[in-house]
């Protein structure tokens, strides 16, 4: 067996001469392994006395820390010496131009939507969202809706059993602030809505946005004043706007507006109307004291006309270029 001394000479020429991590691995593992040399040393100690065995273990227990001392040295240059070669490599030229973040815009819907709730909140409005999943009686028999409405065929509506539905519109959430709230009311519910319908002009899903407003002595000059505001707000007062009249099962008298383009051609914006007496009954506010009106307007549609946008598809495509035409103020 080879001196203590000459044994911690031969291992540091070793971890000297080595090149790589793994040679100082192998290394680590010839000499403190459980079979290693230095391992072997300690376990010959059995044979020596008493004496021999304190003035040895010492001896090689300091070896060996001296051992892992200068492997963990070595392998902290080798690891410089990797890197150093990596960025080497790696080399940045700061002298290119950097790489342009391109700015994402506000979806037309999402950032028509922010406009059309700011704009009543300066009214008195309030906004709130609604369930998307509905019962029979919210979504239809409530709003005084006959049994026999085509709106209620499964062709036109997505029913999920013989009770509940995807709401096809957002005038479900009138019924439920009417049974919880007490007038005065002053609400507009945005949100989704669902129809079994799919086209250039028509998707299953689209976007809808209700304003409710109940109080006594509530007439139809007041909507007509709100509704002019409203539209002069997001079209311009440029255009003409023409009131006609209609029938909802929810509203009496009711009427759709029209807003004229440059030829002269009526288009549909929204539906308006007081409701329903039959409605204010069934969630038990007495239509002898209060009267209300209701407007909606489908979100996708006004965008289309504010933007001349010819297909409603364009809207859930996903196509970059489409979005990066928006530029709002």
């Amino acid at each position: 067996m080879l001196t203590l001394n000459k044994l911690l000479n031969i291992i540091k020429i070793d971890i000297k001469n080595s090149k790589k991590i793994e040679e100082l691995d192998e290394i680590r593992i010839k000499y403190l392994g459980k079979k290693g040399i230095l391992t072997s040393y300690i376990k010959n100690l059995k044979n020596f006395s008493f004496e021999e065995k304190k003035k040895y273990s010492i001896m090689i227990n300091k070896i060996k820390k001296e051992v892992i001392q200068t492997i963990d040295q070595k392998n902290t240059k080798l690891t410089n010496l990797i890197l150093e070669e990596r960025i080497k490599k790696e080399h940045i030229d700061i002298s290119l131009p950097g790489r342009r973040i391109k700015n994402g815009v506000l979806h037309p819907i999402t950032y028509t939507i922010n406009s059309i709730v700011n704009f009543f909140l300066k009214l008195g409005f309030q906004s709130l969202n609604s369930p998307e999943i509905e019962d029979e009686y919210h979504n239809f028999d409530a709003l005084n809706i006959p049994k026999n409405h085509p709106a209620r065929n499964s062709q036109d509506t997505f029913w999920l059993d013989n009770n509940r539905l995807l709401r096809t519109q957002t005038s479900n959430m009138q019924i439920r602030i009417l049974k919880k709230e007490k007038p005065p009311i002053r609400i507009i519910f945005p949100g989704k809505v669902y129809r079994n319908d799919y086209d250039s002009t028509h998707t299953p899903m689209f976007h809808q946005i209700e304003g409710l407003i109940v109080d006594k002595n509530i007439n139809f000059s007041h909507l007509k004043w709100i509704i002019y505001n409203f539209l002069y707000d997001f079209f311009g007062k440029e255009i003409s706007i023409k009131f006609r009249p209609s029938y909802f099962p929810f509203t009496v008298p009711s009427a759709e507006v029209d807003i004229i383009n440059h030829k002269g051609k009526p288009l549909e914006v929204l539906g308006c109307g007081m409701v329903h007496p039959n409605v204010l009954k069934n969630v038990g506010i007495n239509p002898k004291i209060y009267s209300a009106c209701a407007f909606g307007m489908g979100i996708e549609r006004i965008i289309m006309l504010r933007y001349d946008i010819s297909d409603l598809r364009s809207f859930f495509e996903n196509d970059i270029r489409f979005l990066k035409q928006f530029k709002y103020n």
